[in-house]
Formats: C-alpha cells, structure tokens, sequence
C-alpha cells in the first residue's frame, strides 16, 4: 500500500528496499534540489532512491529568506530569462502546485529621490508584473502600486519620514522552506520513491570509468548498504565538489559558498502592513513578513569554513541592524532579536572574487558515466534544475522515458486544501479546536491536516499548545516523528517547526516536553531523551556564543563547540 508517512519503518524499508535490486536513479542530497529530482524521477515511471547525510533540508533549503520570487533584482543586470523562469516557476507554486504552503506576500520599496527613481524603479516593477502576467501566471498576485509618501506612511509607519520621498508597492510570494522541502520528499515517497534521511553516502561504486551507485552508511542504526543504480545524481549543493571528490573528479565546474544571515524579531518591533525591501550598497535588504515575526535579510559574503552549521558572528548581526536601522524611526536593538540563522548559497564560481556577482543560474554536467551533477540555481527554480537534471540522466539510459510532467504534479496537501479552508470554521466546530488553530493547520499541512487532526482525535492533549511555544500544537511533534522523517528533538526544534527562530529561548524550554512526545514515536528511552536535551540545549549555548564573536574564524569555532548528535 502507498504510504507517504516517513516513519521510522518507512526509513528502514526503504534503505533495505535500496540495496535489494537495482535502481533507474539514486538521488545524493536530500535539499530542495535533491527532493525535487527524486520526485521529477519516479513521475517519470523511473525507480528512485533519495539519500540525505543528515536531515531533509539540514543544508541552505532551510535557511533561505523563505521567499519564491522572480528576483526583481536580476532584472537590474538584464537576466531576463532567469526572471521569466523564475516567475512562471511563482506562478505555478501559487495556483497549482503548493498553494497550501506558498502564500502572497507585499513589499514597499521606499524612494529616496523624486522624479528619475520613480520613473526608472516603476518601469523595472511594471516589467516584472508584465513578465508575470505573460506566462500566464500571474493571476494569484495584485500588480504593483505607485505610493505616495503620506501614503506609504500609512502602510509602514515604522519608516523614518527622512527616509523616502513616495514608495512602489508590489507583491512575491514566502513559504517555508524547511515544510517544502519534507512535503516534496513525501509525495516523491508517496509516488514510489525510496527515501531515507541520516543515510551518508561514504564512497560509490565503479565498474571501470562508470559510477554504478553509492556505498550508503545508516547513520542512525549503523551498517552500510551498496546500492546500485543505473544513474547517480549528485545534488549536494555546496557540498557538490566534496562529493564529486569521492570519484576523483573535480568536476566541470566549481562551486563556492555565499553566507547569507538572517535576524528574526517579533512583529511589534516594526509598525508596518507590508514587508520591505531596502538597497543597500552591496544587493537588497528584506524585511519579511512571518506570522506573528520578521526575518531581516540578508547578507552575502565568502564562506570557507565548516559547511554543515555556518556562523552568524557579531559583524554579521551588526551589519544587517545597521542597514534597517537607517530607515526605521525606533530602531532595532539586540535585545529585540529573537532568532538568528545562517545559510550557504551554492553558487557556481566565475571570475569575480565578489560572491554577490557569481551566477545564480544553474548548471547539469555529466562528468563521468553514471553519475550527473545539478549545481547553483535558486530555491524558486529547483523544479527546473531537477526537470533538466532527470532530462540528462535520461539520455544514458537504454529505454524510452516519458517526458518531465511535474508541472501537472501538486504536492501532498494541495488537492482540497481550498475547500478544506473555505470549511475551516465548520473544521473547528467538529473538532473543538479555534479557527485559528485551523488554519494554522491548513497553512502548514494542507488537506493532510486531517492527519494530525486524527492524532488529536484518539488523544485530546495533543490538541493543547506546546507551553513554551504556543503557536504550535503538541499534535504536530508527534506528526513530525511519525509522519514527516523527524529523528532527533534538532530536527522538530528547528525545521519540522521553527521553534529555534521564533522564541527568545530558541526553543530551549520546549526541548524537554517536544522530545517526550517523540520517544514513543521513535523508541526512545529515558537516556536517549536526555541525550536530545543535553545535545539541544549545547547548540544553543554554541551558536549564541558564536553569535557574540567578531569574525568568521572565532564564530565558527565556537559554533563547532557543539557536536552533532549520535544516538546510542
């Protein structure tokens, strides 16, 4: 039977499932990029394996700005065809394929100068909106508005009067990444595919030149699988020429790590209706509407060091209060900052020293026989790196393969999820929940609700909020060990739900009550529960204090200060 629930039996079925018979294409990297291809892959009819070293999304895909969107400001460097694409891509999310989880979301973009700034700003928005509209997926989103000042005043009183002459207003799309990511992994699973998290690809397989799979070590339960497979696609992101060492090749290209950090402060701090969007004289700066919070971001600098837990340093935090102090008329402290997180972008290296100008497009090579690499792209556009990854493994293979059709392919939770919300108030009557409970359930699972609405059914508690972080229920900590792949209490803290971001904690005093609810789910004694506390509580200790240094070198280390977890 079809199941797109990744518990723990799913895991070990699927790494056994892997190593049984031989695959048409195992997948290496379990981020966007990766869950993309394995999804583009099995709706192909292909038998497909997907592996991730650590957790779905561990990487960049949950430390994005949470944003789909063209890029308005690649049109500024005449990238016309990266902004067609990645608007379609926009479209596609917002009215078929993901409207459960992606969501319209409005900036403002001050003006500082009268006149030649309206005019030149205006026609770029005006471009973008027209761009939009003419792939025929533009439909979801309210075109752009000229603002006069008093105007824009009322939509963000936080802004100095100072800081701008009159304002555009115009609207991208958020989600959450991290959501996306595991709801892309578990329709993949629900399609066909062999998924497994915490499975470490150590070596692959050769016949003479050709890549004929992977060796995969279970990290969880230890032992190693070889599993073949007909193709190997490597979409490690930065981890990409790590991974293509492992075949002694360096590849046809290089990739480089960006650092991009981002502040999260509570939605009092800043008095506006619409997010914002600020240049700053290296790229923009964001101010992002999330729920009850703000993200602010982000930064773009050379990364080097550790790539599995990037550091924000103190420079960092600075940099970016600086910037949005410098419009705000009551400005952002440290005091206000709730969560800080740092990512990596994968960018494909060129001959700019200055990460900001490397590509942000993508690119599919196909280094050795056997194995194809995806690498660079942007988070909007991974359903054409995996479309254009699984098009280049195709052609190795000797037999006919239907076309691409994840255009057409909604994910898990989008069938329903509008008649499921136009039932809400009805949903809440039947359940005893608030409308809002509701709806924050509809916004995150979509019509697969009715699953942690099932759980909160045969054991009412877990229709109660969790104590330290009331926005979420203690229902979807358990969902998120049964349901969604969550192994350890780091995985639910801060990707399953964004407790690590959105409390002043950082999620510390809900470690204990979240990893009761998870022993059960996953067979955890009273030691090993204590294990995911002490592990908990030590990176946020890590990253606070690496949060006070002043450099990269000393955040790094002292981030570092915190092992990763390994269960007993």
């Amino acid at each position: 039977m079809r199941t797109a629930a990744l518990g723990p039996a799913q895991r070990a079925e699927s790494l056994a499932g892997m190593a049984e018979r031989e695959l048409d294409v195992l997948v290496v990297g379990g981020g966007v990029v990766g869950a993309g291809v394995a999804l583009d892959s099995v709706t192909r009819g292909l038998s497909t394996g997907l592996v991730e070293a650590r957790d779905w999304a561990s990487g960049t895909s949950s430390r994005s700005s949470k944003l789909i969107h063209g890029g308005l400001r690649y049109l500024e460097m005449l990238d016309f065809a990266l902004v067609r694409e990645a608007l379609k891509e926009r479209g596609l999310l917002l009215e078929r394929l993901a409207p459960h989880l992606v969501k319209p979301v409005p900036f403002l973009y001050p003006l500082q100068h009268k006149g030649w700034e309206r005019l030149y700003a205006g026609s770029g928005v005006a471009l973008y909106d027209a761009m939009s509209m003419a792939r025929g997926h533009g439909r979801g989103l309210p075109l752009h508005r000229h603002l006069s000042r008093r105007h824009a005043l009322r939509v963000a009183p936080c802004l100095k009067k100072d800081a701008l002459v009159g304002a555009l207003q115009y609207y991208d799309a958020q989600m959450d990444d991290a959501r996306f990511v595991a709801t892309l992994v578990r329709t993949a699973a629900w399609y066909g595919a062999k998924v497994a998290n915490r499975a470490r690809v150590t070596g692959f397989l050769r016949e003479g030149e050709r890549v004929v799979g992977a060796r995969v070590q279970d990290v969880e339960a230890g032992g190693e699988y070889e599993i073949r497979a007909q193709q190997v696609v490597n979409a490690t992101g930065v981890w990409t020429d790590d991974t293509q060492a492992m075949v002694g090749e360096r590849g046809q290209f290089h990739v480089r790590a960006s650092k991009g950090i981002h502040l999260v402060v509570p939605k009092d701090r800043v008095n506006s209706t619409t997010g914002l969007i600020l240049r700053t004289e290296k790229s923009v700066l964001f101010v992002i509407p999330w729920g009850r919070h703000w993200i602010i971001g982000t930064t773009d600098t050379d990364w080097s060091l550790d790539k599995a837990h990037p550091a924000a340093s103190s420079a960092d935090i600075d940099y970016l209060l600086e910037h949005v102090n410098s419009v705000l008329s009551v400005p952002l402290t440290r005091d206000d900052v709730e969560g800080v997180y740092a990512g990596l972008r994968p960018l494909l290296a060129g001959e700019s020293d200055a990460t900001s100008k490397l590509s942000r497009e993508h690119t599919v090579a196909h280094p050795v026989p056997g194995l194809v690499v995806v690498a660079g792209g942007k988070y909007t556009t991974y359903r054409v790196m995996a479309k254009d990854a699984v098009d280049e493994a195709v052609h190795a293979l000797d037999r006919r393969v239907a076309d691409c059709v994840t255009e057409d392919v909604p994910l898990l939770g989008a069938e329903g999820y509008r008649a499921l919300w136009n039932a809400r108030a009805r949903t809440a009557a039947r359940t005893g929940l608030h409308v809002v409970r509701v709806e924050h359930l509809l916004n995150r699972y979509g019509s697969l609700a009715e699953e942690v609405l099932d759980l909160i059914a045969d054991d009412p508690s877990l229709g109660e909020p969790l104590h330290a972080a009331d926005d979420y229920l203690r229902a979807e900590v358990v969902y998120a060990a049964s349901h969604e792949g969550a192994r350890h209490l780091d995985d639910v803290l801060t990707r399953r739900t964004r407790i690590s971001i959105e409390t002043f904690d950082r999620g510390a005093r809900s470690a204990r009550e979240a990893a009761e609810l998870m022993a059960p789910v996953l067979g955890w004694d009273g030691d090993q529960i204590e294990r995911e506390v002490e592990h908990y509580e030590k990176r946020v200790q890590a990253e606070r204090e690496s949060q006070r240094q002043p450099d990269d070198l000393t955040a790094d280390a002292a981030r570092l200060g915190a092992p990763d977890i390994v269960p007993l």
